[in-house]
């Protein structure tokens, strides 16, 4: 009979025994069955030294050890419990993000893998690096359990791992007699044959009794691909680029937590008529919700199927300027990091102008580090480019706070590099009223201020002093006759405010943009 795992005993932590590698739960100890000369120790030579009470007293009754002075040792015949390298590479991979509130269910889920694996004999044939976490199994399972259970599961197959199902549940065996009672608990029989035979006298309608009672498990396990032993060959190519069977141009975008089903991924030329569609809609409907869902489930059908060529390029491009219209930067920048893996893989697209709207994003995110690393890339060739010149003038005027200039070029900004510069014009309005609150005094003209900070007209400048608390220092002047000639703006006054509303602009800068 298989003697039960060490850590059934319940002053034993096995997760602490597989870490520290320590082999045996415990220490034998010989028990003293007479009060006669204590023997020898056979391991170490040395005779235990027992003082006692009572010395002096004949009655044996009397007489209780008190302390010893050697220390026991292992005896030689106890076997060693050890544990494969890789599966304490397991449990410390289980343990590495697991959070507090999820520990104990983890922790008992993998005692139970463990203690099934050693049951089994099969703890040093099993793959563990190809095994699933405790954590995935746990959150498949839950899963499973919500889908519906009017689903037929009995006829299909319970995946299994060596002898033992991953997801067996403990359960009373009423149909078989092949039970036997170990150390007063009642254990199944795990003989092939005799559970075989035991159930082969099942008559049809216990048997779908069966089917019904487990179907929860039948679920589960068909759910998860098991861990398997190292000795399982695989029967596909998990490296095969996925092909997709599904015919819809429209589709929602859904989070992968499990391999793709080609039936619901588009091959390529529908990906092709789908992009045209999305096309023509965005300029009919402007729905950009509806398009962004519709771009990234374009773009996951895409990395599923492991296609990279000049119409993926397309696809990132596009994607990238509407989310830019639209003010998405989060989308945006997953779209300007894919492209720049594909552009450097050699394939064509639109390089110089993701290259501009990518110093310009570095600009509003204050990254000094990327900013060196993407100008000691750029070659001579690229600085010809007008959009990058336009980008690197920017920086500059920016490096010695020439805001007039800064001003000129966001009006004059190619392509969609406007929209990524409304990401930080606020900020450096703040910086440019501060700096001409210092200079002018006592007053000046409102009309200066629209044309020097680059608004599209007084209004919006009057209306941006008003929401940034200076409403208390624009005053209406009169010419000779008594009739309003013009608007001044008291910046003496107001140097104090924009001066805070810099410090805050400055002090946090949202590097994701998510909308």
């Amino acid at each position: 009979m298989t003697a039960p795992p060490p850590w059934r005993s319940s002053a034993f932590n096995y997760m602490t025994d597989i870490f520290k590698g320590t082999g045996a739960a415990f220490t034998s100890v010989d028990a003293r069955r007479s009060f006669g000369a204590p023997r020898i120790n056979t391991v170490s030579g040395v005779r235990p030294i027992i003082r006692l009470r009572g010395a002096q007293s004949d009655d044996k009754s009397t007489m209780k050890p008190t302390q010893t002075t050697t220390s026991q040792q292992s005896s030689p015949t106890m076997p060693r419990t050890t544990f494969p390298d890789k599966l304490k590479a397991y449990v410390a991979r289980t343990f590495e993000d697991c959070p507090l509130d999820a520990k104990p269910e983890v922790e008992a889920e993998l005692k139970r893998i463990i203690t099934n694996a050693f049951n089994e004999k099969i703890v040093w044939t099993v793959d563990w690096e190809e095994m699933p976490l405790p954590q995935v199994m746990l959150a498949t399972r839950k899963a499973a359990e919500k889908q519906d259970k009017s689903r037929a599961t009995s006829d299909s197959p319970t995946k299994s791992f060596g002898k033992f199902n991953l997801h067996e549940k403990k359960r009373k065996n009423e149909e078989t007699s092949t039970s036997s009672k170990v150390n007063g608990f009642e254990k199944r029989s795990r003989n092939d044959s005799s559970f075989t035979a035991s159930t082969d006298k099942l008559s049809q309608r216990e048997k779908e009794k069966r089917a019904k009672r487990f179907a929860n498990d039948n679920i589960s396990s068909s759910s998860v691909s098991p861990y398997r032993p190292m000795s399982t060959q695989k029967t596909a190519d998990p490296e095969a680029p996925l092909v997709g069977r599904c015919m819809n141009l429209e589709k929602k975008y859904f989070r992968l937590t499990s391999d793709p089903d080609p039936e619901n991924v588009r091959p390529l030329y529908i990906l092709e008529k789908t992009l045209e569609l999305l096309k023509k809609k965005w300029r009919t409907e402007q729905n950009y919700s509806y398009i962004c869902d519709q771009f990234k489930s374009l773009r996951q059908d895409l990395t599923v199927q492991h296609i990279k060529s000049d119409f993926t390029v397309t696809v990132y491009e596009i994607h990238a300027r509407i989310a830019l219209e639209k003010g998405d930067l989060g989308e945006y920048n997953q779209c300007q990091s894919q492209l720049a893996s594909l552009y450097d893989e050699g394939l064509k697209g639109h390089e110089e102008e993701f290259k501009a709207y990518r110093i310009l994003y570095l600009l509003h995110t204050c990254n000094r580090s990327d900013m060196n690393e993407i100008l000691a890339n750029l070659t001579p060739a690229d600085k010809k480019h007008h959009p990058i010149q336009h980008a690197l003038e920017v920086r500059s005027v920016l490096a010695i706070g020439n805001y007039h200039r800064f001003f000129r070029l966001y009006l004059e900004a190619p392509g969609m590099g406007g929209y990524l510069m409304d990401s930080f014009v606020v900020r450096e309005r703040m910086a440019a009223l501060a700096c001409i609150c210092r200079s002018y005094r006592p007053d000046i003209d409102i009309r200066f201020l629209t044309e020097e900070l680059g608004f599209e007209s007084d209004t919006e400048c009057v209306t941006f002093l008003c929401d940034n608390g200076a409403q208390a220092f624009i005053q209406q002047k009169s010419g000779d006759k008594g009739l309003p000639n013009s608007i001044r703006f008291e910046a003496n006054k107001a140097a104090s405010i924009f001066e805070e509303a810099k410090k805050q602009a400055f002090k946090k800068v949202d590097i994701k943009g998510q909308m």
